[in-house]
């Protein structure tokens, strides 16, 4: 069952197009992120869905109800925002249920719903501190339990972890997660961030200029990404990319010839068809002794210690090439060092379109 449809949907602030007729399709229950870099319309979508920005054309149906021109407050919706937006006065308790009782619900019926949602969110021990007495993950918690109490179907983010810091956003990542796989609702997630996005949704919107450019799952939109963009903006580190063409069914670049019989492809390109190819910098091995593919000896550039695993840097042809290795397999800066990949774990992109081959 389809829980937020956008059909459609262009907005214009005068000569400026934010968001070009968008489309976007979310089932019952989904957690739906929208990544992009800033700019790309992702939060201006989720306020067109709010009811917050009024859309130049198309339409918003919220199960499947057209919402397009309705007030926030009737669309069934509960909204966390970047900032707290707490009221200072209040305690805890009293932020929870402001909305509620606007709504003129009965105490009874206020009481059971902030008891829930504080139990759900661990604030129980909170209820009667004021948000100048709280942590930044603890008003975090509690504007997720002001969306909470209002007991909606569908529930929408706008980056409520970017002003916290990597522990607290990790953390409270986990815990927005647990909430969702608990109350099983629609929820709609922007953020810049793709560690957030990979770990938290079922499926990926990621966006460009206004436009969606790959709407599928993280799995799918890190192993076959369809354009350049999606491939570079998705990963940490991004991807390698190597340009050059086509010939006799491998990729040549430099010197360097890679094979490309087990690549997947609906067409074969032609020969000398120019091409960018990618590579992941954990799908490359090195000096494993495995009969890879292709496999070239290199000498290593930079090595970056990152903890759990480093990265090394090196050079294929003219090209930088990453590599991602255990630390305790961690070569020296000027070692020679074999690498090698299988051309199936690769990318390949036309180089005039961008678009996956």
């Amino acid at each position: 069952m389809t829980s937020v449809l956008v059909k459609d949907v262009s907005l214009n602030f005068g000569t400026v197009e934010v968001l070009k007729k968008m489309n976007l399709e979310v089932q019952q229950g989904e957690f739906i992120v929208l990544l992009g870099p800033s700019g790309c319309g992702k939060s201006t979508l989720l306020n067109c869905i709010a009811g917050l920005l009024d859309v130049s054309a198309g339409q918003i149906f919220i199960n499947g109800k057209n919402v397009t021109w309705e007030e926030p407050k009737d669309r069934g919706i509960g909204m966390v925002f970047q900032s707290y937006a707490l009221y200072p006065q209040m305690t805890v308790e009293g932020n929870l249920s402001f909305g509620l009782k606007n709504a003129r619900l009965p105490r009874d019926e206020i009481a059971k719903r902030i008891a829930r949602a504080a139990e759900i969110l661990q604030i129980q021990p909170l209820l009667q501190r004021k948000p100048a007495a709280l942590s930044g993950g603890q008003r975090q918690r509690v504007a997720i339990g002001r969306a909470l109490v209002r007991d909606v179907d569908v529930f929408l983010f706008d980056e409520p972890l970017s002003n916290l810091d990597a522990k607290l956003r990790a953390e409270l990542r986990v815990e927005i997660k647990r909430l969702h796989n608990q109350l099983a609702n629609t929820m709609i997630y922007v953020t810049h961030d793709q560690i957030e996005a990979m770990t938290l949704a079922d499926r990926i919107a990621v966006m460009r200029g206004g436009v969606i450019q790959q709407f599928a799952s993280p799995k799918e939109i890190y192993n076959r990404p369809v354009n350049l963009f999606v491939a570079g903006f998705i990963g940490s580190p991004g991807m390698n990319f190597l340009d050059g063409e086509i010939a006799d069914g491998s990729f040549a670049t430099d010197g360097v010839r890679i094979p490309l019989s087990r690549y997947e492809t609906a067409a074969p390109p032609a020969s000398g068809t120019k091409v960018t190819f990618g590579i992941r910098p954990e799908h490359v091995a090195l000096n494993s002794g495995a009969d890879w593919p292709f496999s070239a000896r290199v000498k290593v550039d930079v090595v970056e210690p990152m903890g759990s695993d480093s990265l090394v840097w090196t050079k294929l042809g003219r090209h930088n090439l990453a590599v991602r290795v255990p630390t305790e397999r961690m070569p020296s800066t000027g070692d020679m060092v074999e690498i090698g990949f299988d051309p199936m774990r690769a990318s390949l992109f036309d180089a005039a379109e961008g678009l996956r081959l």
